[in-house]
């Protein structure tokens, strides 16, 4: 992946060790900085967040009579907690609601920690029904952390857990906040590498990102027997679209082409062409639609291969791609 990845991490070949860094987007959500200027994402507040001496019995006693929930104590002066929040947090995120997680910042609120009996952090305690029943203290690995929030959670339920992680992930997109749902489908990978919709998810965000490349090496962790998914197709599909279209040049040269000449077929298919690299879907449509009005023969009808391919790289529920099929079908069908 390159150097200029825009979520600022790697993604290592065996899945979900892409790691979100840096803020994406012009939104500004509610992030804090953590070591060596990364930025960590304010996680969604039903799932995790931060409580205080005054909030501790609503936000954990009273909480875990519904479900696991865990408790991070840590200080910002704290190396390792620095290293171990963010992991914490992405595996909370993974397990779909299988636990909560809830930070407590010990030099602001010492007495429960205190109370507790912890003397080192970051200390990870679970409560269930009211009472701490395990915890752990130190950086542990990603995967131990994983196991833990089985053993506390219970196991069984990964495929609702997934299924919630990337309607998360959805809504965060449709928010406008692709951090977070760069964040979450990471998050998702990390626990089942295999999953295409976080795959085509991540490689669509990169993609949008500027980071082709790193798209490229996300689509290659896709394994063999799903290579071909209609997800990962319409991504591939995508990318390619925009590798031609910038390769065609300035759209006024094709404009001013079909000015003076409103039949130069290939003027109108090459500035459709652009239009979809720019995300001009709708203008894109017609453009093509024109040229397969006029003329079905030209290029062997491929005007309406375009199109086709179009609809592919868009996906079939796109507005788009709806709009432009009913037009379609008018014409051929009329």
């Amino acid at each position: 992946m390159s150097d200029n990845n825009p979520f600022g991490g790697s993604f290592g070949g065996n899945g979900g060790q892409y790691t979100t860094s840096v803020q994406y987007g012009g939104s500004e959500p509610a992030r804090a900085k953590a070591a060596a200027g990364d930025m960590t994402l304010a996680p969604p507040a039903d799932v995790i967040k931060d409580t205080t001496t005054a909030a501790f019995a609503a936000d954990v006693i009273q909480e875990s009579r519904r479900q696991p929930v865990l408790v991070d104590f840590w200080a910002p002066w704290c190396g390792p907690c620095k290293q171990l929040t963010p992991q914490l947090e992405k595996a909370v995120k993974a397990a779909g609601g299988k636990v909560k997680l809830v930070k407590m910042n010990i030099d602001d609120h010492p007495s429960i920690a205190g109370q507790l009996g912890i003397q080192s952090i970051p200390a990870v305690i679970a409560f269930k029904d009211g009472q701490p029943v395990d915890g752990f203290m130190g950086a542990i690995p990603e995967s131990q952390i994983t196991q833990f929030i089985d053993k506390v959670g219970g196991k069984g339920n990964g495929a609702p857990a997934v299924a919630d992680a990337l309607a998360a992930a959805a809504e965060a997109r449709d928010a406008g906040d692709m951090q977070t749902a760069a964040d979450i489908y990471d998050a998702v990978l990390a626990q089942a590498p295999e999953t295409i919709e976080a795959i085509a998810g991540l490689g669509d965000l990169l993609f949008e990102a500027g980071d082709a490349e790193g798209a490229e090496a996300l689509l290659a962790t896709a394994p063999e027997a799903k290579k071909d998914a209609p997800l990962l197709a319409a991504l591939r599909a995508k990318m390619a679209l925009a590798a031609q279209a910038a390769s065609l040049g300035n759209p006024a040269e094709f404009e001013k082409r079909l000015a003076d000449n409103p039949g130069d077929h290939q003027a109108r298919f090459d500035l459709a062409m652009i239009q979809n690299g720019r995300g001009e879907r709708n203008a894109a449509a017609d453009n093509l639609l024109a040229i397969i009005k006029a003329d079905r023969t030209w290029n062997d009808d491929g005007a309406k291969a375009q199109l086709l391919q179009f609809f592919e790289a868009w996906g079939m529920t796109d507005e788009a791609t709806l709009a432009a099929r009913r037009k379609l079908s008018s014409l051929l069908f009329s």
